[in-house]
């Protein structure tokens, strides 16, 4: 929600929301955190937190969506790579929600508040992926395109899908293409400050764990 098309690092709370939004699904999530925000009161305390691409077993989007289009070798790298992402495993987006309920009322210091939630360190995000596909004996992309290319082809299908009535997803949007091309990570202090939160199941762990559910069902 904070995310435009520029790359963001490290940066915390005080991040304003974005100018321009690339898409409906940053911006409808934007609108309905302000309005969650705006609800706290004395009477009913609110908190929004903002878990960054939730991954894990049972994960139905993100996962196998790159699974799908390597299978297909129709997966290219955008971007030249090197851009760093935060990722939370679902068990630690689970716990930090239960965490910041347990510690909301009135007077607490997360009421009326947002809070980013990851793994506390980013991933390479290019390297993680061709690390998941490498391990279920699937081709890595070796192909790439830049960002700029990749923006406008996303750019193009939107028009396309939009002028032709298609209810389907693009193949690839403006949005997708600054996800994967860009570093977006940010600053969890605040979450851990002020509700106790840490990420409890490492990345390695997490994606160990992955990889066995994965692996079973990809057998």
């Amino acid at each position: 929600m904070v995310f435009g098309k520029e790359a963001l690092c490290g940066v915390d709370e005080r991040q304003p929301y974005a100018s321009r939004y690339l898409a409906a699904y940053p911006k409808t999530k934007a609108v309905a955190e302000q309005a969650v925000l705006a609800a706290n009161a004395p009477t009913m305390a609110t908190v929004a937190l903002r878990p960054h691409l939730i991954w894990g077993p049972g994960d139905p989007h993100l996962i196998p969506r790159v699974i799908d289009r390597a299978r297909k070798g129709r997966l290219f790298k955008v971007g030249d790579g090197t851009n760093l992402v935060d990722i939370t495993y679902i068990d630690n987006a689970a716990r930090a929600h239960l965490q910041a309920a347990d510690a909301l009322h009135p007077h607490a210091a997360c009421a009326g508040s947002a809070y980013f939630i990851s793994q506390g360190e980013p991933v390479a995000l290019w390297s993680w992926l061709g690390e998941l596909l490498r391990s279920l004996n699937l081709p890595t992309p070796t192909r790439s395109v830049s960002y700029k290319t990749a923006y406008r082809l996303g750019a193009a299908f939107e028009w396309l899908y939009k002028a032709t009535f298609r209810s389907a997803e693009p193949p690839l949007t403006r949005f997708v293409a600054a996800q994967l091309a860009k570093s977006h990570y940010f600053c969890i202090d605040a979450a851990r400050r002020d509700f106790g939160y840490e990420p409890t199941i490492g990345t390695p762990e997490g994606t160990q764990r992955l990889l066995k559910t994965l692996a079973t069902r990809h057998a």
